[in-house]
């Protein structure tokens, strides 16, 4: 009777461990030296050297029914929409994944290479700068591609846990003044400071991968004027400096950083690569917390689903940039030059007769069981998304991820619309986007969020 008692429970123990199969990959994705860098406006040369590479890690997830999802982390600042459809296109050929079926995901680090479109009125490049930066982005296809597919190749029994932690570097950046919103410190102003960790182990219990967030902007250095300092070199911000951490833990694990609702959210102190160490060691230390308690058990079923909304833009004309590219003449600031560039974008549209009303964006859920929903949303979305998901579905175990699979510009809550400032107005210039949003953004976007939620059994 004994015998079979544990007979019984080894089997009991078999089954739980492979509840779900995981395969796990990475791939180098520095850009070669020197390279232009994103983020900052003010940068007037190229990278001067390498703090630690950047990486792109795949988690490959398999159901006992043959659902499968793969969730893709990266080290830059954001992928276009070019980037990330022809991913999914290739994704959909090679491995027969749908397109609720893979999420791509960024740090939105600083301190990376310039990718495809992303951000392009920031720079007036050379035919030469064109080329090597077309030449990296198809390159990065390539390898995102290929990432997903190893990642499915390594697929092997394993277990799944979630827990959350907290970690207070973030701060909320918008302080709302008689004069306007100014952008610095707001210690009054909304901010999340949850640390969701996602881990998984092989049946064995060795740890495989530790999946981890923040909604905080990866933007620890400051513009420096001076070329060899740390504002020229290539690294991944707290995020890099949290995952190496990690993974000097715990040897043999792969760390991987999405960034979370954090658009208006900066770290705290900031304007220098030892802050970045600084906050990325904490970071590693709250996921460390994390993986020392008890952490809740992830079961099966894999959910997925997604969808497109399209966000309507405040109403423009024609002449709304015709009299923009005449102040921007007139005017002569620093920003000038990226008003007029957005302006003749927009001119551009109007001559097509095709001008930009509507922006689309992705909306995708990925539920695990009944123990993580995974909601991502495309676009620099503040920290009001995150917030409001979670009073929205209450009893769900909430990771509410933010520029994922398209960044294509801020993505403000009505409360900031409302407010003005940067996020609202100068940034949609940088990303050339005709802005700020009708004030029925929040709604627009909260309504397909509900809708992906139902689509994937979520509990309200």
């Amino acid at each position: 009777m004994k015998r079979y008692l544990l007979i019984l429970l080894l089997a009991c123990c078999t089954a739980s461990a492979a509840d779900f199969q995981a395969g796990v990959a990475k791939v180098k994705i520095t850009p070669p030296q020197p390279f232009w860098m994103t983020g900052y406006s003010s940068r007037t040369n190229q990278s001067v050297g390498v703090v630690h590479e950047l990486w792109a890690k795949a988690l490959a997830l398999r159901d006992p029914q043959g659902h499968r999802a793969v969730i893709v982390t990266t080290d830059l600042i954001g992928l276009h929409h070019s980037v990330s459809d022809e991913i999914f296109a290739r994704a959909k050929k090679q491995f027969k994944l749908n397109r609720a079926d893979v999420l791509l995901t960024c740090s939105h680090n600083h301190s990376g290479p310039v990718i495809g479109l992303n951000l392009r009125v920031m720079f007036d490049f050379t035919a030469k700068d064109e080329q090597r930066v077309q030449a990296y982005t198809a390159n990065l296809v390539d390898k995102l591609v290929n990432v997903i597919g190893d990642s499915l190749k390594d697929l092997s029994p394993a277990q799944l846990a979630v827990g959350h932690g907290s970690v207070g570097f973030t701060v909320n950046r918008r302080k709302v003044k008689p004069t306007g919103v100014t952008m610095e410190p707001n210690a009054d102003g909304p901010v999340d400071h949850d640390v969701p960790v996602l881990k998984v182990t092989a049946p064995d219990g060795r740890l495989r991968a530790i999946m981890f967030g923040y909604a905080c902007h990866n933007t620890t250095i400051s513009p420096r004027p001076d070329p060899e300092r740390d504002f020229y070199k290539i690294y991944g911000d707290y995020a890099g400096f949290a995952q190496l951490a990690v993974e000097k833990a715990h040897p043999g694990a792969e760390a991987m950083f999405t960034i979370l609702c954090g658009a208006d959210q900066n770290p705290n102190p900031r304007g220098a690569i030892e802050y970045a160490r600084q906050h990325g060691e904490s970071l590693a230390a709250a996921v460390d917390r994390v993986l020392g308690a008890e952490m809740r058990p992830v079961r099966p079923p894999i959910r997925t689903a997604f969808q497109s909304v399209p966000l309507d833009f405040a109403k423009h004309t024609r002449q709304t940039f015709e009299e923009e590219i005449k102040r921007a003449e007139v005017a002569k600031k620093s920003d000038s030059k990226y008003r007029k560039r957005r302006a003749e974008l927009m001119l551009a549209a109007y001559d097509k007769g095709r001008p930009v009303r509507q922006v689309p964006l992705p909306v995708q859920a990925i539920r695990l069981g009944n123990d993580l929903t995974m909601i991502a949303l495309g676009g620099e979305v503040v920290v009001d998304y995150q917030l409001r998901c979670k009073r929205e579905f209450p009893n769900e175990n909430m990771m509410a991820i933010g520029y994922a699979n398209d960044v294509m510009c801020y993505i403000p809550s009505l409360r900031v619309l409302k407010e003005g400032g940067y996020e609202v107005d100068m940034s949609m210039v940088y990303y050339g986007q005709p802005g700020p949003f009708a004030e029925n953004v929040e709604e627009k976007v909260f309504k397909a969020i509900h809708q992906v939620m139902e689509k994937v059994g979520a509990a309200k």
